[in-house]
């Protein structure tokens, strides 16, 4: 493992929503040379400099790219694609360039299909969060014990990759988890993506007024991700349409075999389903 040298580092990240603060803070704590942020709202990129997170913040990117070792988009998929081509000779030579969007595959192409030669992007998930959205809510913590996909491709640079897994590592999380682009899109479909749909459609199914005095654990947990940004989840749902929709149709289908059972009062067959189904969320949980 590629132990990063965090005094001589430059960092620029570029968000400072939920994620993009939180790894502001997090990163704060690692001591590096500089840690730069950009952001269109001037009055978190205040609070960030108020607290000491960054040494500066801006509204755009070109004085702090040409500085920057490594930088971090944390910016939804169609933003990060279009702010490194906007930016593109403002990067320091040689920088490496990593993303947060819970989408791989439209992200990275994209961005190999111009990236100077130069430059290295290697495509990232955190698979940390909370219902809440925006710098308010960040905190360095939310990456304690946390899951983080990568998604190096063949362009990747083997000593970047490592040394990113380092960093990611540092912060709190697991250890890293390789994956191709299209892999991750393909389970994302499943893990991310289908409980965000499910909780949606668990929650506009409900007719009972003043149901917050009327439900239990289980119905808190399984709305607890219901009220999302809606802006960036319509986008994540979108890219990824066709795998979503496969897990949708996959859910359709069990969902199904359990009314069917029910119907029918098919008891053996009922339980035979909400057995295997409590074997394998053991693996989970």
């Amino acid at each position: 493992m590629i132990e990063p040298d965090f005094k001589k580092m430059e960092i620029t990240i570029v968000g400072l929503g939920l994620i993009g603060g939180s790894l502001a803070k997090a990163l704060a704590k690692l001591k590096p040379r500089k840690i730069w942020a950009v952001d269109k709202d001037e009055q978190v990129i205040r609070k960030a400099q108020e607290l000491g997170i960054i040494e500066r913040g801006f509204t755009n990117g070109h004085l702090p790219l040409r500085s920057s070792d490594l930088v971090i988009l944390a910016l939804y998929p169609g933003a990060t694609v279009d702010f490194v081509k906007q930016y593109l000779e403002d990067f320091k030579p040689g920088a490496l360039l990593t993303d947060t969007a819970g989408i791989k595959q439209e992200v990275v192409n994209a961005i190999q299909d111009f990236l100077r030669p130069d430059l290295d992007f290697i495509g990232g998930h955190p698979l940390a969060g909370k219902e809440h959205s925006g710098f308010d809510f960040s905190a360095a913590d939310i990456f304690n014990g946390a899951n983080y996909i990568l998604t190096p491709v063949a362009q990747n640079k083997a000593d970047n990759v490592e040394m990113l897994k380092a960093i990611i590592k540092k912060i709190g999380c697991k250890e890293p988890v390789q994956m191709s682009p299209e892999e991750h899109d393909n389970i994302i479909a499943l893990t991310s993506q289908l409980p965000h749909v499910i909780a949606a459609s668990l929650v506009n199914s409900s007719q009972v007024d003043n149901i917050e005095y009327l439900c239990g654990g289980s119905f808190r947990d399984a709305t607890r991700v219901a009220p999302m940004n809606v802006q960036l989840w319509c986008e994540l749902l979108l890219k990824n349409k066709q795998n979503v929709l496969t897990q949708i149709d996959a859910f359709v289908d069990n969902i199904s075999k359990i009314k069917e059972a029910i119907a029918n009062e098919n008891q053996p067959a009922l339980a035979e389903i909400l057995k295997r189904a409590g074997k394998s969320a053991k693996v989970i949980n």
